[in-house]
């Protein structure tokens, strides 16, 4: 069945013949976009697969590994399908698949079911089934179970645990299933993918991981380290010349994770107090680093503004800062309008300590929104902004306001805003972090209206916004592009400085 996509920045119906040319050029831009099942091997592998190019009439396509999956197709040992960057469509669409897609690759269904996935989204788990399998080739737990298969295979190969924990690690409910998948899914039984992996990395202690997380190219890593930097809690992360540090909170535990830009990919070391949390940490850590984007379709439209064009050149592959959590990121957003070390001060004083089996120089989590509610009056004082902090923790804390990856992005700026002294700007970063919403644009933010005079650009509010309409649908990148440049100085030419 036709259905939309993106392909290379260009939104169309999409074609298998397009495809198959993506597939015959060996196009690693379309990894993440596609799956690509050969009918007479029952293979299925990502667009870039090395292997022989099979005829067109022997192959099919589908939009999720979970739907060739479900087709009876097992994954290709020598591309590893599973092991490429997400489809950027799930950021830069807001309708209920894509929000359903954030939540389970969040790890949802493991946690609370399908009813706890559907009670999130606001629908009933029939009408959401119906959606996914229309859109996506395959329902709400054949998704789950093509995530599951990856964290399985990851920790497989990367631990030496057992078996059985594996099983229950990557959350499936019996060994028995586990093993099932692992088979259908790899063509291999767990110990024949240990026994492959032996032979090409050393083991790793229980509760210690690295892994790869792959990015499309072109990534800028130092703009978002610059980012991150500018608003490093002491104790809770740090950003060297070596990469990113923080701690995490998780849904079975606390975490440390470390990271190092590498070609192709950033080294994640992960120190966790419960395994069952691995796919939860990496999927915020890629949206944190925002390495599911199309950097090729972004600079590609914003380069043809003369303005932006030296900056986009200067900065390719300029990233988004997302989020680890939703409650995290408005609670700081709020902080830092109250004082630049409002955040530090708090997490010092309320933040939670990471399990000492795992601390090492990090050994603070982010204060969490009921230490906020009921501290941050008497911590902070009664500067402007207090009020506002704390009651936006206590709304947090009682559940009467939600902020996650699965929420609808215009219900949910309505419920911030809605909020006593939450202004527009507050609600705009919300939604360009957490959601990874790529066309947000606060005209009247003044590092944006400082860096939009640095390029060239209008600096008045009506004048940059009208002209930021011809940057949609990436006007947050190009909101980091006029936020470098009032931050590092990136000017109207092509010299980028440090």
């Amino acid at each position: 069945m036709p259905h939309e996509t993106t392909l290379a920045g260009r939104t169309r119906e999409f074609d298998p013949e397009y495809a198959y040319r993506a597939v015959s050029g060996r196009d690693s831009r379309f990894d993440g976009w596609f799956i690509t099942a050969v009918r007479t091997t029952g293979i299925y592998c990502r667009p870039s697969c090395p292997a022989t190019t099979p005829k067109r009439t022997n192959v099919e396509f589908f939009p999720t590994a979970a739907a060739a999956q479900s087709a009876g197709y097992r994954a290709c040992r020598r591309c590893l399908p599973d092991a490429v960057p997400g489809s950027p469509e799930w950021n830069l669409r807001a309708d209920l698949a894509a929000r359903a897609m954030r939540l389970i690759n969040d790890g949802v269904i493991e946690r609370s079911g399908v009813s706890g996935l559907a009670d999130r989204l606001g629908y009933s788990e029939r009408h959401l089934t119906r959606v996914l399998t229309a859109e996506l080739g395959a329902g709400p737990l054949a998704l789950a179970r093509a995530h599951r298969a990856h964290d399985a295979r990851l920790l497989i190969e990367t631990t030496e645990l057992s078996v059985t924990d594996v099983a229950f690690a990557a959350g499936f409910a019996s060994v028995r299933q586990f093993n099932d998948t692992i088979r259908a899914v790899f063509a291999a039984t767990p110990s024949e993918l240990r026994a492959r992996a032996r032979r090409r990395a050393p083991r790793q202690s229980a509760g210690r991981i690295t892994l790869r997380l792959p990015f499309r190219a072109p990534f800028d890593a130092e703009s978002i380290l610059d980012f991150l930097a500018a608003q490093a809690i002491p104790g809770m992360e740090t950003v060297s010349a070596d990469g990113y540090a923080r701690t995490l909170h998780l849904p079975h535990g606390s975490a440390v994770a470390t990271l190092q830009p590498a070609a192709g990919h950033l080294v994640c070391g992960l120190a966790l107090t419960d395994l069952r949390d691995l796919g939860s940490a990496v999927t915020r850590l890629r949206r944190l680093f925002d390495l599911d984007a199309d950097p090729v379709a972004v600079d590609e439209l914003l380069s043809r503004d003369p303005a932006l064009a030296p900056s986009v050149a200067a900065i390719p592959g300029l990233r988004l800062p997302g989020s680890v959590s939703g409650d995290e990121t408005l609670l700081r957003a709020l902080l830092h309008r109250v004082d630049a070390h409002a955040a530090a001060t708090l997490t010092e004083a309320v933040g939670e300590a990471v399990d000492p089996a795992i601390a090492g120089s990090l050994t603070r989590l982010f204060p969490t929104a009921t230490a906020i509610a009921e501290h941050a009056v008497a911590i902070l004082g009664g500067a402007p902004g207090i009020g506002t902090l704390a009651k936006a923790g206590a709304a947090l804390a009682a559940g009467e306001l939600s902020v996650h990856v699965g929420r609808d992005p215009e219900a949910l700026r309505a419920e911030l805003t809605a909020l006593p002294g939450v202004d527009a700007g507050v609600a705009d970063e919300v939604l360009m972090r957490v959601l990874g919403a790529p066309d947000v644009f606060t005209e009247s933010d003044a590092a944006l209206r400082r860096g939009a005079r640095i390029l060239g650009l209008p600096g008045g509010a009506g004048a940059l916004l009208a002209r930021s309409r011809s940057w949609q649908p990436w006007r947050s990148y190009a909101g980091m592009h006029l936020w470098r440049a009032a931050t590092v100085g990136v000017a109207a030419g092509n010299e980028r400085t440090a």
